[in-house]
């Protein structure tokens, strides 16, 4: 079992941009001295929900600064960049981090976002498979040339090309995150681990996960294919020595959070999005995911991993909003947690 942090730079109701972005920065760091797998970091756009607009930008920060963890994207938004703009760049972390990044892509949502970066609403609602397969391409073969609706070009070299000098693997990790059938059979298709969002539970993701097996089969993948590939459950995480105080950690500071931040999201057409009520969704993911002590934690990540066949995590960790409380949460799930999971 491998387990992540999950990094969305919150900010909270009477904190700065730069002290959310900071906090977001020494979590990471934390993570790695803690013996955490990974660090996972959101992307988002003009909303104080995640101050972080280029969660690849971020990420090779991250990775300048660290030696072991790997770091991935969770996710960037394809439908507002170009497919080939973010394959070099993925590219080039993978090289100069010795292969400790993963890209994880995604569809987004229908936001003003797609107004401000030229993509359209087209690009969010009929494009993303053309540039999926655009980014994986170049990622996989040494040239590539385009002839789709949205993207066309004569052939060009890949450079950097990923797989140079790393002959153990053909490019970075691609990751795909899932939250309908239509996305599941995407990645299954394509052979990509799904990413997994913290406001379903576990009975829903196992279904997930089941009806990729299904679809890659159908795909022609191998069995080696659908039974190793490597989804990432994302989740939220609070350690306490009594589940009554990590549950009271979250619900004085996330809802405040969430307010504010989901209540920021502005659709670029104008349909109406029906925000969740912010405590009932703070209770909600408190009893998803391991909230409470230690052992709690541990029980609660074992069991999702076997009922749902996921070995992979990403956690929500700084949901106190508080730089010195995330860090001690980080710290005390790699020396309380980890252990416990084998």
């Amino acid at each position: 079992m491998r387990v992540g942090s999950f990094v969305l730079a919150a900010q909270f109701p009477g904190q700065g941009q730069g002290e959310a972005l900071h906090r977001a920065v020494r979590s990471a760091e934390v993570a790695e001295e803690a013996g955490l797998d990974a660090v996972w970091l959101a992307e988002h756009h003009f909303v104080p929900y995640g101050t972080c607009p280029s969660a690849i930008t971020l990420a090779a920060l991250l990775l300048g600064r660290t030696r072991r963890i790997r770091v991935g994207t969770a996710v960037s938004v394809l439908p507002t960049v170009h497919p080939v703009a973010l394959g070099e760049q993925a590219a080039l972390l993978h090289l100069t981090s010795g292969g400790r990044f993963s890209l994880g892509v995604g569809r987004g949502g229908p936001w003003v976002d797609l107004e401000v970066f030229g993509a359209g609403l087209e690009a969010y609602e009929k494009g993303f498979p053309e540039s999926l397969d655009l980014l994986v391409r170049w990622l996989r073969e040494p040239s590539v040339a385009a002839s789709g609706e949205r993207f066309s070009f004569r052939e060009v070299p890949v450079v950097p090309r990923p797989s140079e000098s790393l002959s153990e693997t053909a490019g970075p990790e691609v990751v795909l995150a899932c939250t309908s059938p239509a996305s599941v059979r995407l990645a299954a298709e394509r052979g990509l681990p799904m990413l997994l969002g913290m406001h379903i539970g576990d009975e829903e993701k196992a279904e997930m996960v089941s009806l990729w097996r299904k679809l890659a089969r159908a795909a022609g993948r191998s069995s080696e294919e659908v039974l190793g590939a490597a989804h990432v459950s994302a989740g939220v995480c609070q350690i306490a020595d009594r589940r009554t105080d990590a549950v009271e950690t979250l619900v004085k500071a996330m809802p405040g959070w969430l307010r504010q931040g989901l209540g920021a999201h502005v659709t670029v057409d104008g349909r109406e999005r029906p925000m969740r009520d912010p405590l009932a969704y703070t209770e909600l993911l408190c009893g998803l995911h391991p909230v409470g002590t230690p052992r709690l934690c541990a029980d609660r990540l074992a069991a999702t991993s076997e009922r749902t066949g996921i070995s992979r995590f990403a956690l929500l960790v700084e949901g106190s909003g508080d730089l010195a409380a995330t860090e001690e949460n980080v710290r005390r799930l790699g020396a309380e947690v980890l252990p416990h999971l084998g």
